[in-house]
């Protein structure tokens, strides 16, 4: 298993899974694994993925967002799916929704070893593998090097407690952003188009973990929103986390100001 062979998954999802499709604007199919509502949407791409891991014999754990967890004896290795980051946004027609995968060889996010988003509007493609630098669309990125924040993108699942927690750290941006993808918030500040992404609500291990990969090999500093280092939390479906991910050590340091972390 490779990033080609992701690539390929990617070219799949992005060839099936359309806003032009008029069966995925249809009522939910119910709840997933995770509690939340799934759509037609979510279930194909899902299908898609594991399917393609399923054909070719990997033998795999698996932690996804709609059916949950299969364990497999023996197996060190960990593939997280969420299958649509940002179904909402796809059943509404709002263009700005990913595919995010993973894959971890332990038990902690320092295991992380390979991650990959695809944007399933355009076709941007993200990924990395670990110690290897990230890419988007086959080319190395680098993050922001302001010394200020220009964008700080958020997500929050309940904004009206959530957003008093970051308010501080608004006064010290140019833009504030609510996209409503966490995967493709991540995969923006990897290529140096978000200076800082904070999520002040938990969030889960399926949304992150591609991106926090990506992040963390585009140079990015990652922490959760009282500054604690994320990578000893267990590769499991319950994990779960806030996070505030900063482009360099002085985007770091404002953001700790502006939230009196330290």
């Amino acid at each position: 298993m490779d990033i080609e062979f992701l690539k390929n998954i990617g070219k799949k999802l992005y060839k099936e899974v359309t806003l032009s499709k008029p069966q995925f604007n249809q009522n939910s199919l119910g709840k997933g694994a995770s509690g939340d509502i799934t759509f037609p949407i979510d279930k194909t791409a899902e299908d898609i993925i594991i399917d393609s891991f399923e054909k070719e014999g990997f033998n795999l754990n698996i932690i996804t967002e709609e059916k949950g967890i299969k364990v497999v004896q023996g197996s060190d290795i960990t593939l997280i799916i969420d299958p649509i980051d940002g179904s909402k946004n796809a059943v509404l027609g709002v263009p700005f929704f990913s595919t995010s995968i993973a894959i971890a060889d332990g038990n902690n996010l320092k295991s992380l070893s390979i991650g990959y988003i695809i944007n399933l509007i355009n076709g941007d493609e993200f990924y990395a593998q670990r110690s290897k630098g990230a890419f988007f669309n086959g080319q190395k990125i680098k993050l922001q090097k302001n010394e200020k924040p220009v964008i700080i993108a958020f997500e929050a699942s309940n904004p009206y407690i959530a957003l008093e927690k970051i308010l501080p750290l608004f006064k010290i941006a140019s833009r504030v952003r609510c996209y409503g993808s966490t995967a493709l918030d991540l995969a923006y500040l990897s290529m140096g188009a978000v200076s800082i992404f904070v999520t002040p609500t938990p969030s889960r291990i399926f949304d992150f973990s591609a991106g926090i990969l990506i992040a963390k090999e585009a140079g990015a500093i990652i922490t959760d929103i009282k500054g604690r280092d994320i990578d000893k939390l267990p590769i499991s479906f319950d994990t779960k986390t806030t996070l505030l991910v900063c482009g360099n050590e002085k985007l770091q340091k404002m953001a700790f100001n502006a939230l009196k972390i330290g």
